[in-house]
């Protein structure tokens, strides 16, 4: 494959090395490069063998530069990463539970190892032939995120709805003797995965550390939109229980044996349980944030050290009274109103505002998949009456900070309310600050 080099860094390796926009490259190292993943991977040493065409001739060209170094070059589309959809059609996938009529984008069902490596997505190799596969072990592409969910070859295929789904034991054996690292994901589903056939996974699994570096367990989520979809329901909190006392003796023998605790409920298996959030150091430096592992931890953390600090330094100055309002998921509710209460100057009072999710159904219960209609429902005047101004996660929205799930616009959001709103960050410093009235980042 030849890509065309649109840009040459000026006083870069490349140019010192003569080579020119307009030129197309043809190989590195005597391999061909098929992707950005090829060409940082081939790059990446201190002498680097190009082979390139100009004006339909071949030339070579010998470049001796600092390990790591870049080159300075910049190519067009040929070299971009456009994601890899998936094969599967699993029975728990929130995509084929997503309300019609929404942005493009919200549909697309991306399964790529390319983006594993580089963002940290979830993937299931289950689109990953044999040449490809061979290419992740070349490049060395770890650490990986991968999503099993089972390794019942059997129960494994059933669940994806893929009849090739099966070999996971087989490809993550693989990635283990080459010495490629990956963390795992299981969506538990009550009468699917959980209980024996949970605790065969994560054996499984276990078998594989440390290349096997840990296992995110992630209760299903469900919306409303599942009509003609696989029967599928809930944790329960007496399920929750069950499911955090099965994996308990399983994770002390994996801090016995292992030195680390290795597989790690989702915050939200603790909050269906109504079990306190375990301290931090329980979460080992939090490997799998992402999929909701600590997170809850991590932001109470965050606010008990900037306190600590601030308290140290006097630097807690007197604020305006207010009060304020948040909105937020029904899982969250309980434990920002205890931070707010704990961490509010005196003077400021503060309304955590559960919000129902009527937009995907009642059942998903997170802040980052509240829409703008339903949080407007939910501040009606009654309770705003008094309050000053509105504190809104900005997780609820897109990236950009302007679109909320319904595409409803943040100005038209803000213009729908009588009162200030503050886009707050999800971190416990953001939290901190807009109690005392600091918006840095609106």
């Amino acid at each position: 494959m030849r890509h065309e080099i649109t840009q040459v860094d000026r006083r870069s390796v490349a140019q010192r090395h003569g080579l020119r926009a307009g030129d197309f490259l043809l190989s590195l190292n005597g391999e061909p490069v098929i992707d950005e993943i090829d060409y940082q991977a081939l790059i990446a040493g201190d002498r680097v063998e190009a082979e390139i065409e100009r004006g339909g001739e071949k030339l070579h060209i010998s470049i001796r530069k600092q390990e790591g170094e870049a080159l300075g070059l910049h190519f067009g589309q040929t070299m971009a990463l456009s994601p890899r959809t998936c094969y599967n059609n699993c029975v728990f996938c929130f995509i084929a539970q997503m309300p019609p009529k929404l942005r493009e984008t919200l549909y697309v069902k991306d399964d790529d190892w390319r983006y594993s490596l580089m963002m940290g997505n979830f993937v299931t190799l289950t689109n990953v032939n044999d040449a490809e596969f061979d290419r992740i072990i070349r490049r060395k592409a770890s650490p990986l995120y991968i999503s099993v969910h089972s390794t019942n070859p059997e129960l494994r295929c059933r669940m994806m709805n893929n009849r090739f789904a099966g070999d996971i034991m087989q490809r993550l054996n693989r990635l283990k003797d080459a010495g490629i690292r990956f963390h795992c994901q299981i969506v538990v589903c009550p009468g699917w995965n959980d209980g024996d056939e949970l605790m065969r996974t994560l054996r499984d699994l276990r078998s594989l550390a440390p290349a096997a570096q840990t296992v995110a367990m992630v209760p299903v989520g469900l919306t409303k939109f599942r009509e003609g979809l696989e029967q599928l329901r809930g944790f329960t909190h007496e399920e929750a229980v069950a499911l955090l006392d099965q994996i308990a003796p399983f994770q002390q023998e994996c801090r016995d044996q292992l030195g680390t605790t290795f597989a790690f409920p989702s915050d939200e298996f603790f909050c269906l349980a109504k079990r306190p959030i375990p301290p931090e150091d329980w979460y080992e430096n939090y490997p799998q944030i992402e999929n909701g592992v600590g997170l809850l931890r991590k932001m109470e953390s965050e606010i008990e050290e900037i306190a600590a600090f601030e308290r140290k330094f006097d630097m807690d100055e007197p604020v305006p009274d207010k009060v304020y309002v948040i909105p937020t998921g029904v899982s969250v509710t309980p434990h920002l109103q205890r931070w707010a209460d704990q961490y509010a100057p005196a003077n400021v009072k503060v309304r955590v505002v559960t919000v129902p999710n009527h937009f995907f159904g009642e059942t998903v219960t997170v802040t980052g998949l509240l829409t703008g209609s339903d949080i407007l429902s939910a501040l009606t005047p009654e309770v705003l009456d008094g309050a000053d101004e509105i504190l809104l996660s900005a997780s609820t929205l897109r990236h950009e900070r302007d679109l909320f799930l319904d595409d409803m616009h943040i100005d038209d959001f803000r213009s729908r309310l009588p009162l200030p709103v503050h886009l707050i960050d999800c971190d416990g410093q953001a939290f901190y600050d807009a109690l005392r009235g600091r918006f840095d980042n609106d």
